[in-house]
């Protein structure tokens, strides 16, 4: 059954303000809640929505408290730079509560590697503060420059380096968490060992604001390498970027942080599209790209293990091209190239999104499916293209379907809505046959949430429907998103 919820009045309005203060309660329209109330890819569900920025969790609290008694909508957000509409209200009877207030860096501990930051440190600046300690975040976006910890904690955020150093399950020690009537639920302990009870703190990583407000975090930080080497390989077949990594993984073991891949024709749209994207260091294309980084802490040692890897490759006839960055500033440009690709891309055209994950054997056949299905139709004359990059070490493919910068212009909807009819549901349904998750590290947002059902098996549904309804009675947190009212 879906619920309803109250409209928002002027009163409540009046509350708010109260509560956080007239000039952190952004009004419907207004200028400044656009960003706010449009997600990065562009969508607008709600326009008309109230932004409330908390600055405090006293202050998360009694909005909470407020919106349950009055069965108000409240849409958690951090950086907004998720991609399923996951951190945008639906509804203009829904509010916007953004962390983005709950900046401050509180405590970093040099010796055990913790830290603990508000939700609303961006995970930039947090990276350059655990730098100047020796340290470094655990977790490295093309977003860090705008995403907030809590928003990568609410979403389980993957990243670069996920290879190297993990999840987020395994990287936070401890959580702190307003429910929806308002409760403060204060798991912090900055311990790598605590056994007692149930690890509650695990249902709100991932948990995409469903079931609260994560307000504080306690991070296990990794030490900052002090040596790092940066190669991107010109690869002639994606067999030959698989066998690449299994030999990558053989000769370099302990010191890789991230295995990357992009076809070229990702490159090629990002490169057309953005300004100063690339060149490309290689005097000739070739049909994939593996972008490899070791880090450690002994320069000639970490070298020796690189060069006897591309040796290796090379004798066993895997590699077309590599180059090796020299310095700082060429490793920097060679991971810009894989950074801003879903920047460049959307450069192009409207792009239809989608973040999956495979079995290796199987990850790029579902771009070639995707491309044959959609040449079958007709879609290649139209300058529809179909585009694979992503994570190879841990089979996160980001499946991109470009359209020309001429179809987003007036009149280009019917275009686009027979070409989203044409890939949704297919591209859900060929994840799962291939016993594929239909979301690798974006979450489900308002866009997957009539599939969950069918990614999980029922019972865990049921779970988490008994979970949701135990913290959030009233469904006021993040409607429409995760689970279906």
């Amino acid at each position: 059954m879906r619920r309803s919820y109250s409209s928002i009045q002027k009163t409540d309005l009046l509350k708010l303000a109260s509560i956080v203060g007239k000039s952190n309660l952004l009004l419907p329209g207004g200028d400044g809640t656009e960003r706010y109330t449009t997600d990065w890819l562009g969508n607008n569900p709600s326009p008309l929505s109230s932004v409330v920025r908390p600055g405090d969790t006293r202050e998360v609290s009694e909005v909470l408290k407020y919106c349950n008694f009055r069965g108000i909508g409240v849409v958690p957000q951090a950086g907004n730079t998720g991609l399923v509409r996951g951190g945008v209200p639906s509804e203009s009877s829904q509010i916007v509560l953004s962390v983005e207030r709950l900046n401050s860096i509180s405590h970093i501990d040099e010796e055990s590697g913790v830290v603990v930051c508000g939700a609303g440190v961006v995970l930039q600046t947090l990276d350059e503060a655990l730098k100047e300690k020796g340290l470094m975040a655990p977790l490295d976006l093309g977003a860090k420059g705008s995403c907030m910890i809590g928003g990568n904690v609410s979403t389980n955020a993957g990243g670069l380096r996920l290879l190297r150093y993990g999840s987020l399950h395994g990287s936070v020690l401890g959580l702190e968490v307003v429910l929806a009537n308002g409760t403060v639920l204060n798991m912090m302990t900055t311990l790598r060992k605590d056994n007692v009870g149930f690890d509650v703190k695990q249902i709100f990583i991932g948990g995409e604001g469903a079931l609260g407000v994560i307000t504080a975090v306690s991070l296990l930080a990794a030490p900052r390498p002090t040596t790092v080497n940066v190669s991107m390989l010109g690869v002639r077949s994606f067999e030959n970027c698989r066998r690449l990594l299994r030999l990558a993984r053989q000769k370099c073991g302990e010191i890789i942080s991230a295995v990357e891949f992009s076809d070229t024709q990702a490159l090629g749209l990002a490169m057309g599209a953005m300004a100063g994207f690339g060149p490309l260091p290689f005097q000739s294309p070739h049909p994939f790209y593996l972008f490899l980084e070791t880090s450690g802490s002994h320069s000639s040692h970490d070298q020796e293990k690189l060069m006897g890897f591309l040796e290796a490759a090379q004798s066993a006839g895997l590699l077309e091209d590599g180059v090796i960055a020299g310095d700082v500033r060429q490793a920097r440009s060679i991971w810009r190239l894989r950074e801003d690709l879903p920047v460049g891309i959307a450069k192009r055209g409207k792009v239809f999104k989608y973040d999956v994950s495979l079995a290796l054997p199987r990850m790029y056949s579902f771009v070639e499916a995707t491309r044959e299905r959609l040449s079958n139709l007709g879609w290649d004359a139209k300058g529809v293209i179909p585009v694979g990059y992503g994570h190879l070490g841990d089979g996160n493919l980001h499946l991109n379907v470009s359209t020309p910068l001429s179809i987003s212009m007036p009149g280009g909807q019917a275009f686009l809505s027979a070409l989203e009819r044409d890939i949704e549901p297919w591209v859900y349904e060929w994840t799962l046959k291939e016993g594929g998750s239909i979301s690798a590290e974006h979450g489900i947002g308002r866009d997957k949430v009539e599939w969950l059902p069918r990614a999980k098996p029922e019972a865990v549904v049921l779970a988490m429907r008994g979970i949701k309804e135990l913290l959030d009675p009233k469904g006021i947190m993040n409607p429409g998103k995760v689970l279906s009212s």
